[in-house]
């Protein structure tokens, strides 16, 4: 018989806004998220345009608010390197009406528009690309764990056997409210703030226990029988997907992750759906850009690369190469991407041109990534 969920800890008002809230953010329903795509790039929006220079590239981002934090900053830590010196920003406002027209983006070495798919493909095609906002990465079960484990490249699985050796990590359910208050202060917050510092992007503590740890699997990892991680996933029964939200090692201490056991989480979790008649396992997204170092980490279990399956799926990225410079050429070959092609399909895109080879140490290998397409940087300027 099911258990009952841990009892709340917030008044019926307060909860109702927590789901909706979450649902808002992540819900799959096609009336939620047809309804949230239709808000976000409405005609009479205000969008946030802002202009990063940075390493003698400009970059502007215009358009969805999540793309400042999903896309640009990521254009900005790309361009970092070692410098020192931060990129300097200049920051307006556009309206969904003048997203629409290339005109209408303020002027920089690289556009990008974040928007709606369709309005996307609407754009110029000279010197650009529609890119995914964002894909997941999931593995589908069949009922055999062995088949889901040998779908994990060999090294890794192999460097996980001799780690689970060495360590004898345990990995369990467990539905104590204790527990869900220590991985969140000790452990999920801490990784994150050790992970991305001010870029962290964190599920607050009040919508985490409701929405999550009430009706989801929460999991502890054991070393010696010290609890040193964990994680706190969503579960929706009628489809039989779990999605891992919230993941963490004891202080986001280096040593967890030298030790092998931040990435035993994802080994474990995907031995413990193999064996307990999960159906999918979302390991939820990234960046569509093949130098995002989750992006190769997520990879490597042997995923399938998803449109997201929430709001997340019907938004794009335009991204026009105004300018043909040496730097940003030298970004465009240093970061290949997958694309959205005009009849819907995932290619891996690489740049090169006679001084600059295409960077294929960054794979794009992965079920569901349908093509790869290296693209000539004089032949793309030219068009």
């Amino acid at each position: 018989m099911p258990t009952a969920p841990p009892a709340p800890r917030a008044g019926f008002p307060q909860r109702v806004r927590m789901h909706a809230g979450y649902h808002w953010r992540n819900s799959g329903n096609p009336l939620v998220t047809g309804l949230r795509d239709h808000w976000d790039t409405r005609r009479g929006a205000v969008f946030p345009s802002v202009r990063s220079d940075l390493a003698g590239l400009s970059v502007g981002y215009s358009g969805l608010k999540e793309g400042l934090a999903y896309t640009l900053e990521f254009t900005e830590l790309r361009r970092e390197g070692g410098a020192e010196q931060a990129a300097a920003r200049r920051t307006g406002q556009v309206t969904g009406r003048q997203l629409r027209t290339p005109e209408g983006v303020p002027d920089a070495d690289i556009a990008i528009v974040g928007t709606s798919a369709s309005l996307a493909h609407r754009m110029p095609k000279t010197a650009s690309l529609v890119i995914p906002m964002r894909v997941h990465f999931v593995i589908d079960f069949d009922g055999s764990p062995d088949r889901a484990r040998q779908a994990i490249s060999k090294r890794e699985r192999q460097k996980f056997n001799s780690d689970m050796r060495r360590h004898g990590w345990g990995w369990e359910l467990n539905t104590s409210p204790a527990w869900f208050d220590e991985f969140y202060d000790r452990l999920y917050r801490p990784t994150m703030f050790e992970r991305h510092g001010a870029r962290e992007r964190t599920e607050t503590k009040d919508a985490a226990y409701e929405c999550l740890f009430r009706t989801g699997r929460m999991f502890v990892l054991t070393q010696d029988g010290e609890r040193i991680g964990g994680a706190l996933c969503h579960w929706d029964e009628p489809t039989g997907v779990l999605t891992l939200r919230l993941l963490g090692v004891r202080g986001g201490d280096a040593a967890h992750y030298e030790s092998g056991a931040f990435k035993a989480i994802y080994h474990l979790l995907i031995g413990w759906c193999a064996e307990n008649g999960v159906r999918r396992l979302d390991f939820q997204g990234t960046e569509p850009f093949l130098s995002k170092g989750t992006f190769q980490w997520k990879r490597r279990f042997g995923t399938r690369v998803i449109m997201p399956p929430n709001h997340f799926g019907d938004k794009r990225l335009w991204l026009r190469a105004r300018r043909d410079t040496p730097e940003v050429r030298d970004y465009l070959v240093a970061n290949p991407t997958l694309a959205e092609t005009a009849d819907g399909l995932l290619e891996a895109v690489y740049f090169h041109d006679g001084q600059r080879p295409p960077r294929l140490d960054f794979s794009a290998k992965a079920p569901g990534v349908d093509r790869v397409r290296q693209v000539d940087l004089d032949a793309f300027f030219a068009r």
